[in-house]
């Protein structure tokens, strides 16, 4: 949520930032309604001062037998006129609620203006791979190979699903635990949230209520599509001390999303499913180091494709192909030579303030002085069902066999995989 402070006192910067995103809320109209709801909400409290002084009037004749009919005829009235106010404040709030609520973040200064064709690379690991051989994708590897059964994981939930198998299951989970196993070492907790949250949780992270409607309901909670979604809820409504800061959290959970899937080359396999593991980063910082901690966390991400030996690229996002809740994001983007371009892997992001206000999250300064709200970032450290993938692809041999990482040799899987 955006601070309505910003609003009135700067409207024209939060107006022409969120132009950025191509959009243009009619911030004109939001401070007439601000105003209004404002002086809707003095009068009730006003009124309701009234009461008080009233009741309490009537309370001290009571006690000396004093009649005190015309002041129980007037908090009658007072009454009506209270119920009517609180009415109005109501429903302005609701607007005014409403208003803030459909707001996205204001992109950071540095970010440009426009969508995915105005991203900009910031840097390129290495060069593609060159093969001296037809390359394969990596549906016919895993295939092939035994690794992913996507006929049976399609019979089983629909289309958008697949199934890890053999050692396809073990590159899998060698890579969670490689993951895990490095964030930890690094000082980050281990998280294991649940899967089903709460309207709530989905509001605070700033998804809802716009994305309400992409997620898989159960009942009156939904399935996470990120942990991002919990990690942002760990200290909803606490004031944290300065000294607890950073937070640093790192969770494992699958996440689940409503895609819109197709039969296009870059939504084969397993880079685009309703299902797929992640291990997500998330840091509750103070504002003055937030911009520290966002490369922090790039720089882990980066150092995990890099340790997996291939090509990427780092990219930061214009502002209409940024997370709503997110004020800037970088990309970390594997190269997939079936698709002649790249998928990304991992986004690390900061929003700032953002969802800290919609959770009431803040910290007390060690030295005093008002509370303030937290900064909140989130990184993929990293997502596997584009990251297998590359793997394969980059990592081919002529024979149809697949090396294997060497960082991943310890949690029991081969230096080549071979057919089943």
């Amino acid at each position: 949520m955006l601070d309505v402070t910003l609003i009135r006192n700067r409207p024209d910067q939060v107006q022409g930032a969120l132009r950025k995103r191509a959009v243009d809320p009619d911030i004109p109209g939001f401070l007439v309604l601000d105003a209004a709801f404002r002086e809707a909400r003095t009068a009730v409290e006003r009124l309701r001062g009234e009461r008080r002084r009233i009741s309490a009037e009537i309370a001290v004749r009571r006690r000396t037998d004093v009649p005190a009919d015309e002041l129980r005829a007037e908090a009658k009235a007072l009454t009506d006129r209270l119920a009517e106010a609180e009415e109005e404040l109501a429903r302005l709030g609701a607007r005014h609620q409403e208003f803030l609520d459909a707001l996205p973040n204001l992109p950071d200064d540095d970010v440009v203006a426009g969508g995915k064709e105005n991203n900009e690379v910031v840097r390129v690991a290495g060069e593609p791979p060159a093969f001296a051989f037809p390359a394969r994708d990596h549906v016919g590897l895993a295939q092939d190979l035994g690794l992913i059964d996507y006929e049976r994981g399609a019979a089983l939930a629909g289309s958008g699903h697949w199934i890890y198998r053999g050692q396809g299951a073990a590159l899998e989970w060698a890579l969670l635990n490689h993951f895990l196993d490095t964030h930890r070492r690094a000082g980050y907790e281990f998280v294991l949230p649940p899967h089903l949250l709460t309207y709530e949780a989905g509001y605070t992270a700033g998804q809802f209520p716009k994305f309400a409607d992409e997620v898989y309901r159960v009942g009156d909670r939904f399935l996470l599509p990120t942990a991002e979604t919990a990690l942002a809820n760990l200290h909803r409504g606490e004031t944290l001390d300065e000294a607890e800061l950073p937070r640093r959290y790192v969770a494992y959970t699958p996440c689940y999303r409503r895609e819109a899937g197709s039969h296009r080359t870059a939504d084969r396999g397993t880079l685009r499913g309703h299902q797929f593991n992640k291990v997500e980063l998330f840091q509750f910082a103070r504002p003055a180091d937030s911009d520290a901690a966002q490369l922090e966390l790039l720089a882990r991400a980066e150092e995990l494709v890099a340790g997996l030996g291939l090509h990427h690229r780092v990219t930061k996002l214009a502002a209409g192909d940024t997370s709503p809740a997110q004020a800037k994001t970088y990309d970390v983007e594997v190269w997939l030579p079936s698709l002649g371009g790249y998928a990304e892997v991992s986004s690390v992001s900061n929003a700032r303030d953002y969802q800290a206000r919609r959770g009431g999250i803040r910290y007390r300064p060690a030295v005093g002085g008002k509370a303030a709200h937290v900064h909140t970032l989130n990184a993929s450290g990293l997502a596997t069902s584009r990251l297998l993938p590359a793997i394969l692809e980059q990592h081919q041999r002529a024979d149809g066999t697949v090396a294997v990482p060497e960082v991943l040799w310890r949690w029991g899987l081969p230096e080549v995989l071979g057919p089943a």
